[in-house]
């Protein structure tokens, strides 16, 4: 099975009083459009994971992360059987450091939200099997198969740990 690889990364921002916030955005355009989403996207040739994760926050909400910044936060392999060219090996990150303010770009309306309150039900179906304990502070293992629809979730065989 070929899979492309993909990256996301989750900006995680402590509030006093209020717990951990995450960066999300709401995809405008491509693959999800109109899902809320994690900032990331495809790796290009010769790019590591860590450094598409940086190219693409910065390019979807004009933040510069440090790959030294980057937490891993697993592995993801996406299944869509009944559209294998869709299949993706998404490696997750997690950050606590960046510079600048998100901004929207022709991509995403970036926006925060409380890791206790996340908007799965804006999201694809596959998040609560994994973004839960991603932005806990987890190592996510999962291999997600989706139904024809490419939508719904058909299976979700994961693990987590270090939560």
């Amino acid at each position: 099975m070929t899979s492309v690889p993909v990256t996301l990364c989750f900006l995680l921002r402590e509030r006093p009083d209020e717990g951990t916030d995450v960066l999300l955005g709401l995809k405008k355009t491509g693959f999800g459009t109109g899902k809320i989403v994690g900032l990331g996207g495809h790796v290009e040739a010769g790019e590591t994971d860590a450094e598409a994760a940086c190219r693409e926050v910065f390019e979807e909400a004009g933040i510069t992360v440090l790959e030294e910044d980057l937490r891993d936060a697993g592995l993801i392999e996406f299944v869509f059987p009944s559209r294998p060219e869709w299949n993706m090996s998404t490696r997750l990150f997690t950050t606590r450091r960046w510079a600048g303010d998100p901004v929207e770009s022709s991509e995403i309306v970036p926006e925060w939200f409380p890791a206790s309150a996340l908007p799965l039900e804006r999201m694809w179906q596959d998040a609560e099997h994994w973004l839960p304990a991603a932005v806990d502070g987890g190592v996510v293992e999962a291999v997600i198969t989706l139904n024809e629809d490419n939508e719904t979730v058909a299976s979700a065989e994961y693990s987590s740990r270090g939560v």
